[in-house]
């Protein structure tokens, strides 16, 4: 009897060590970690391998990424990089976010400071001389921003006078687009680095108007309605997509099937709802992800 104990014993401990064993397939306590299988020497099998991932998107733009009172980042853009590390099988506690403005974008991926760019990154051939992208995962639409007491603007074409100052970022599509329809760049276009910037030259009268995307210039609004009023409709398309390194079609047709799955199980939605949605911006159907 003493040697069934025994053996009984023994089997039990077995079958939890493997049930333990068969739990690393699956995520450690929710974080995103597990096991994943990678091709050998791509990119996904590195990041797995390391268990850590540089993330590189805004820290000034509400609704996409904005650094809250945890001190990260937080917002759609972000969310989004975070459906694509869970993939990844990296817990989101190792996610290191930086800090990318417009103009440094594809620098940092060119330069590999950062893994993934996420940062209402539009779509266009010119960026695409430099680095490639995953996605789109949504479609903006540029539009601009005055104070509530102003009439004078009510949209792009306002501005071919020549009287009125409008702010953009440099680097951004935004600021080249604006450009068709200032009269004179040198003295109404006016750059910084950051949207907050031009948003409080804004507000202090060093400019009339601020110009970026729709989605983005809504978070402001609904963080001061009392200050702030969209003047007109969107002019532009904005695709918004992943940047990574050109030559990385692997990682990038990873991050495109993340998308579609996100797509298709409703976290994509969810990300929205719980950020970006929150000010009032349409979300729409998925984009079509563009496999080139």
């Amino acid at each position: 009897m003493r040697y069934k104990r025994v053996a009984a014993v023994a089997a039990a401990a077995t079958l939890a060590l493997g049930l333990s064993a068969c739990g690393g397939d699956s995520d450690d306590a929710g974080t995103g970690a597990g096991n994943k299988d990678f091709a050998a020497g791509s990119t996904m099998e590195r990041l797995n391998t390391a268990q850590k991932i540089k993330v590189g998107t805004k820290f000034d733009q509400p609704g996409f990424g904005q650094k809250g009172l945890s001190g990260k980042p937080e917002g759609f853009d972000v969310e989004i990089a975070k459906l694509i590390v869970k993939e990844l099988g990296i817990p989101e506690d190792k996610i290191e976010y930086v800090e990318t403005p417009s103009k440094v974008r594809e620098d940092v991926i060119v330069n590999g400071t950062v893994d993934l760019v996420a940062a209402t990154y539009t779509i266009n051939d010119k960026r695409k001389e430099r680095i490639a992208f995953a996605g789109p995962y949504y479609e903006a639409g540029q539009n601009i921003m005055v104070r509530k007491d102003e009439a004078a603007i009510t949209g792009p074409d306002s501005f071919s006078d020549g009287t009125k100052k409008v702010c953009s970022v440099t680097g951004s599509t935004p600021a080249e687009e604006i450009k068709k329809y200032v009269k004179d760049v040198a003295t109404q276009l006016v750059l910084f680095d950051t949207y907050d910037k031009c948003r409080d030259a804004l507000k202090g009268k060093q400019v009339d108007a601020v110009t970026t995307d729709n989605v983005i210039l809504l978070g402001y609004i609904a963080k001061d309605e009392a200050s702030f009023k969209m003047a007109g409709d969107n002019f532009t398309k904005e695709p918004y997509g992943i940047g990574v390194k050109k030559e990385d079609t692997d990682f990038r047709d990873f991050i495109n099937d993340t998308l579609d799955k996100a797509f298709e199980d409703g976290s994509w939605k969810k990300a929205w709802d719980e950020t970006a949605g929150k000010f009032g911006a349409t979300l729409g159907d998925p984009p079509a992800v563009n496999r080139y």
